[in-house]
């Protein structure tokens, strides 16, 4: 009788034991979909950011024959930026690096955009223009708030492999990369006119 008490115990552990098991890697399964669902809405914002890019161009050229050189700087920076892309299987440091420098370029030549038009107010004063200045802005904030919830969805993954004893159940997966600023992005940019 204690025999069987004993086995039935052990067996209701074992049973307990694989239980937690399976829905813990079913969890980690959620958590690392979620993970590439929200890199995924960050490279949207890009995209959408890349596509209103042409626009801003053309409305710029049209108003303006001056500065050339910085809108070309924009075209050729979309263009290299249209050919880096990160796959999602594989978010590791060297994958984020060369995507983070493509929108950096990008990111460089729309702020010298932008400071064009501090300079040269008949710019600003075209509503067409400034439409899609505020358009443009709009998405800056939206890729902001896509990284964020994309880091805020690594953060959770990484823990939930690491921590004991759902870290038992772990094998197979590594930590995601985090979207990290830039170096020398913690220094406020030096605006001159």
């Amino acid at each position: 009788m204690k025999r069987a008490i004993t086995l039935g115990a052990i067996g209701l552990f074992v049973a307990f034991f694989l239980m937690y098991g399976c829905n813990k890697r079913n969890k980690f399964v959620d958590l690392n979909e979620g993970v590439k669902a929200q890199w995924k809405q960050v490279e949207s914002q890009y995209q959408r950011r890349l596509d209103l890019i042409p626009n801003i161009v053309a409305t710029v050229k049209g108003q303006a024959n001056f500065e050339k050189e910085t809108l070309e700087g924009i075209v050729a920076a979309r263009a290299k930026a249209t050919q880096i892309t990160v796959d999602p299987t594989k978010l590791d440091e060297n994958s984020m690096a060369k995507f983070k420098q493509a929108q950096g370029e990008i990111s460089s030549a729309l702020g010298r955009l932008l400071m064009i038009t501090e300079n040269y107010p008949e710019l600003k004063a075209n509503q067409a223009f400034s439409d899609l200045r505020v358009e443009l802005e709009g998405c800056e904030n939206r890729i902001s708030v896509e990284r964020m919830k994309y880091n805020e969805s690594v953060k959770v993954f990484n823990a939930s492999i690491k921590k004991i004893p759902a870290s038992l159940f772990a094998w197979g997966y590594k930590d995601a990369a985090y979207f990290e600023a830039e170096a020398g992005a913690e220094k406020a940019p030096k605006v001159e006119f």
